[in-house]
């Protein structure tokens, strides 16, 4: 069982361009050529975006004769999904009371203005 990097992925995920990048090969894998020609920046810096993924463990590449393949690596994403289910679970508990809290000042003041309470 291979073990992955919190702090790997979050850093590589920092990064607007990587993140792109990440989309781009959900849709299946996709040689470096083929990536690099995606985005207005030159083909080294998709270079060093592509290394740092795969430094995350976030694509995997390999070689079909002289082209690179890349595909994404969603196993990494787990362990930040699970990192930010905390945060689901505290905006939940805090969506609900507001709604809660809107919903009652909403009757109190529905009730206030029906002309039969006053």
């Amino acid at each position: 069982m291979v073990t992955y990097s919190t702090e790997a992925a979050f850093h590589a995920l920092a990064d607007p361009t990587r993140r792109a990048v990440l989309d781009l090969l959900r849709r299946g894998s996709q040689p470096a050529g083929q990536i690099a020609r995606a985005f207005p920046i030159s083909r080294p810096a998709i270079s060093k975006h592509l290394r740092l993924l795969r430094r995350a463990y976030l694509v995997r590449e390999r070689r079909e004769g002289r082209h690179r393949l890349y595909q994404l690596n969603p196993e990494p994403l787990k362990a930040v999904d699970s990192w930010l289910q905390n945060y689901r679970a505290f905006w939940q508990s805090s969506l609900t009371n507001l709604k809660a809290f809107v919903e009652t000042e909403h009757a109190k003041e529905s009730h206030q203005c029906d002309p039969k309470h006053k």
